[in-house]
């Protein structure tokens, strides 16, 4: 199986998984001919792969730790420090995401959103105002119409 897998391949019983760091086009290509290549190899081994498995996760997650340290290391909650630290580090995370390869899958969205919820929830004086008017104020998008 894998003959020719340039990823890290980790099997366990009946859970195949794929991962690498794709920090660049060529590493994005790598992973992909990696799945193709995975994807052939099921194929004539009649398997199915289960795509409701597939995640968001990791994009996720390193937005979330990012998003932590920023709140543990900024004592300031105001829009003016705040807003540029988000755009610029964490809102790259999930705009890859969702440009890239578009999450299919509303759980998918939903985490990230919930991500995007929480850094909007950082800034002072906006706690009390639902997502959508957070976002407005701020001048940002929800991801969801970012990726339409």
């Amino acid at each position: 199986m894998d003959s020719g897998i340039k990823c890290t391949l980790s099997r366990f019983a009946d859970d195949t998984k794929l991962c690498d760091a794709v920090n660049t086009l060529e590493g994005r290509d790598a992973i992909q001919r990696d799945l193709d290549r995975l994807e052939r190899w099921a194929r004539a081994n009649r398997m199915k792969f289960n795509k409701a498995k597939c995640k968001v996760l990791h994009v996720a997650q390193k937005a979330n730790r990012v998003l932590g340290c920023i709140k543990r290391s900024v004592a300031s909650r105001s829009r003016e420090v705040i807003l540029p630290l988000y755009s610029a580090l964490v809102r790259p995370h999930l705009e890859y995401c969702v440009q890239l390869w578009g999450p299919q899958y509303r759980r998918d969205m939903e985490l990230l959103e919930r991500v995007q919820r929480r850094a909007t929830k950082l800034i002072g004086g906006l706690e009390h105002l639902s997502c959508e008017d957070r976002l407005r104020e701020l001048g940002l998008f929800s991801l969801e119409k970012r990726r339409l």
